[in-house]
């Protein structure tokens, strides 16, 4: 079989990987998505009861929605906020279900490579197809062949540790009874008995850490005794709640608000300048979180750890990828997205060319695009399938002709300051940090502890 006859395979049959397989179709490329799960969106099934701060308007793409269109299919309206369970069942699995068997479940990959030729070989390597081991679900184990390889399998199943070094805290992995890294679902019952009347610490700084806090401020107000303890590695400033009403995505900056009120009604403490070090257990199996300055917490009974995720490179070890030493994302996109460079929420039109690597063929897309860097929208993966595949397909003037404008975050927080301990405290700067402590921002609390209010638009006069 020529390279040609041979399928585009996408690795993931989530928002991005089956809007590839939607681009692909349309052009009359062959394309065969791999899903490990039973069933499309695995991942986006797992946050079912997260509510996105995107419109439906913004979640689903042009190419999928002619696609679907022919069946019926109706789009939510447009400016309602959809669930990621909603998101699963009324767009993406019927999305899936109109792809047929271009989708294949329980197929995991296990290694991508070029055939006969491993990472090291560069004799005829780039005129050999791709091979893909999987294991399926049943056990066995089977090998296929690609013109090209889009990975589009996410960072849902690797999500970063509590430890701030990147490493799990000393601790951690026995702790683990104790400790989640998900937003809990605290309308199911059984989970809400975990935290109910109880003391919880959040760890993190972005938005999945702001719904936890709210979440568990609801239940707060009907359950005396829950409280949370929001763990920040940097110091408090105005842009620590996100952009508030600046943020272009209401939804987002209204999370932000709905946390600062969780802390501003005395719902939660937030300890400043924490870089977990070790979680270690109490006589009564409690944990409490050791930092690196010694600092040692009062016991909760609950730890959720939602310091964002990273790529899972491993499948990928015998292919040439180009990724930036930081971020582990594509080197030419990285600066683009880099949080120690610019934290304004904006981002760069890119697309095939950004998103290239060393080993032709082969692209990163959707959230694994993004490596380790945080804020990922689904419309700028919607673009980067629609430009990677217009360049599979050979039409290089549509692939480069990249056009995306995001919504900003109403927040930014300078150049240099991601994570660190002391932003805010700048020369001349608008958002002062107080040094590093546990502070109570409850009714009463002193209005220094936060400089700025969120909702002004953050650090820099936007």
């Amino acid at each position: 079989m020529s390279e040609q006859q041979l399928p585009v395979v996408v690795i993931g049959a989530g928002p991005a990987g089956l809007a590839a397989a939607a681009h692909l179709v349309e052009r009359g490329i062959e394309v065969l998505v791999l899903e490990a799960g039973p069933a499309s969106a695995s991942a986006v099934r797992e946050w079912s009861h997260v509510r996105l701060f995107s419109t439906w308007g913004e979640l689903t793409d042009p190419a999928a929605e002619k696609l679907l269109a022919p069946t019926g299919w109706t789009k939510p309206e447009a400016t309602s906020y959809p669930t990621g369970g909603d998101w699963a069942e009324l767009y993406l699995q019927p999305l899936a279900d109109v792809l047929g068997d271009r989708v294949r479940y329980g197929a995991r990959v296990t290694g991508v490579s070029r055939a006969g030729r491993d990472r090291i070989v560069d004799a005829d390597r780039e005129t050999q197809p791709f091979v893909l081991h999987l294991a399926t679900a049943d056990g066995r184990e089977e090998r296929l062949f690609a013109r090209t390889v889009i990975d589009a399998s996410g960072t849902w199943t690797t999500p970063s540790p509590a430890g701030a070094s990147g490493l799990p805290a000393l601790g951690e992995k026995a702790a683990a009874d104790r400790v989640t890294y998900r937003v809990p679902d605290l309308k199911n019952p059984a989970v809400r008995a975990r935290y109910a009347g109880r003391r919880a610490a959040v760890i993190g700084s972005g938005a999945s850490a702001f719904t936890a806090l709210a979440t568990l401020a609801d239940v707060a107000k009907d359950e005396p005794g829950t409280h949370a303890v929001w763990v920040l590695r940097r110091g408090i400033s105005g842009s620590t709640f996100g952009g508030g009403e600046a943020d272009q995505l209401p939804a987002r900056g209204a999370l932000g608000l709905a946390a600062k009120a969780a802390v501003d009604n005395g719902y939660a403490d937030a300890v400043t300048g924490f870089r977990t070090e070790g979680i270690e257990r109490d006589t009564e199996g409690r944990l409490i979180l050791v930092g690196e300055d010694g600092r040692r917490l009062d016991p909760v009974d609950e730890v959720i750890v939602l310091t964002g995720f990273r790529p899972d490179l491993s499948f990928l070890s015998e292919i040439r990828l180009g990724l930036d030493e930081r971020l582990q994302a594509p080197t030419a996109l990285a600066p683009l997205i880099d949080p120690n460079q610019h934290s304004c929420g904006t981002v760069y039109p890119h697309g095939h060319r950004e998103l290239s690597h060393p080993e032709q063929g082969v692209y990163l897309v959707g959230m694994k695009s993004y490596g380790r860097a945080p804020t990922f929208l689904a419309m700028t993966g919607y673009e980067q399938v629609r430009s990677v595949t217009a360049a599979i397909a050979g039409d290089l003037e549509s692939a480069d002709r990249v056009e995306l404008t995001l919504p900003d975050t109403g927040v930014c927080g300078g150049a240099g300051l991601f994570d660190d301990p002391n932003a805010g405290q700048a020369d001349g700067g608008g958002c002062c940090a107080p040094a590093p402590a546990l502070v109570q921002l409850g009714v009463g609390a002193p209005a220094a502890v936060i400089a700025e209010d969120a909702s002004a638009g953050g650090c820099c006069g936007s």
